[in-house]
């Protein structure tokens, strides 16, 4: 195993026990203590977890792993359900994507579809295949190379976990857009409460996307159902579709269903 992999699956048993100890962790890996602890030390170096006397606690109260920790939980879910949205953005709109990793791999998939050249009538510059408005910095880089795809990129202060830009400069530049569908990445979905973000500032700039919207997409992974997070962004009688995998519960679906929520499965 090599350092990387050992350093996501220590982030993966913080985030889900909310402490690491030295011997138990290293009996999980199959490494030697020594080696979980110099792990524990250089992750403590870069502020994603705190050292105690045997091993680790979270960082904050609110702990959230940096995207790039958190690409590989539900990898093939995520890559089904992106292709599954991919098939409902038709070519020509104006599309919002918030940050995370499940509308990451939607941008992806939106690439694939739409970023193929197309032939341009002679001294007419073609209009472009998709007008993609974003938060997020690395969906913005990967998509900036597909010229027949228009990129907007909001302001604001970045946020490291995520790549997401928040605050009131975002808002000016989504305040001014109009937009055909926006496809949002969540952390929770309560049957009552709605769709939720870890972070105010996140949750924020998501019910903006929303509010400026046609048609709201949410995308996420089955493990999201039924969970609560920090911040509220919208109720469900503002989303229109959910695309999930197959693990979704059913009475999730019935639920969804019966608040208006078409639900894909994939």
């Amino acid at each position: 195993m090599s350092k990387h992999e050992r350093w996501n699956t220590l982030l993966e048993l913080l985030a889900s026990t909310g402490r690491l100890e030295v011997e138990e962790a290293a009996a999980t890996l199959d490494v030697s203590p020594a080696t979980i602890r110099r792990d524990l030390d250089e992750l403590a170096e870069q502020r994603l977890l705190v050292r105690t006397r045997g091993g680790a606690v979270p960082h904050g109260v609110s702990y959230e792993l940096p995207l790039r920790y958190k690409s590989s939980r539900h990898a093939s879910e995520k890559q089904r359900i992106a292709a599954a949205v991919a098939e409902l953005v038709h070519e020509g709109e104006v599309l919002g994507l918030n940050g995370g990793t499940t509308t990451t791999e939607v941008a992806r998939a939106l690439a694939l579809r739409f970023g193929a050249g197309r032939p341009e009538s002679p001294g007419t510059p073609a209009a472009p295949a998709l007008t993609v408005v974003t938060n997020a910095l690395n969906i913005a880089g990967e998509l900036a190379v597909r010229p027949q795809i228009k990129i907007v990129v909001s302001g604001g202060v970045a946020r490291p976990t995520t790549y997401e830009l928040v605050g009131p400069l975002a808002a000016g530049v989504l305040n001014e857009v109009v937009l055909d569908v926006v496809v949002l990445g969540v952390d929770g979905i309560d049957p009552e409460l709605g769709i939720m973000a870890h972070h105010e500032d996140e949750a924020g700039i998501s019910r903006l996307f929303a509010e400026r919207a046609s048609r709201v997409v949410v995308v996420t992974d089955s493990s999201k159902m039924g969970r609560r997070a920090f911040a509220r962004i919208c109720g469900l009688d503002r989303v229109d579709v959910l695309v999930t995998d197959a693990a979704v519960p059913a009475e999730a679906v019935r639920r969804l269903a019966d608040a208006d929520v078409r639900v894909i499965t994939v």
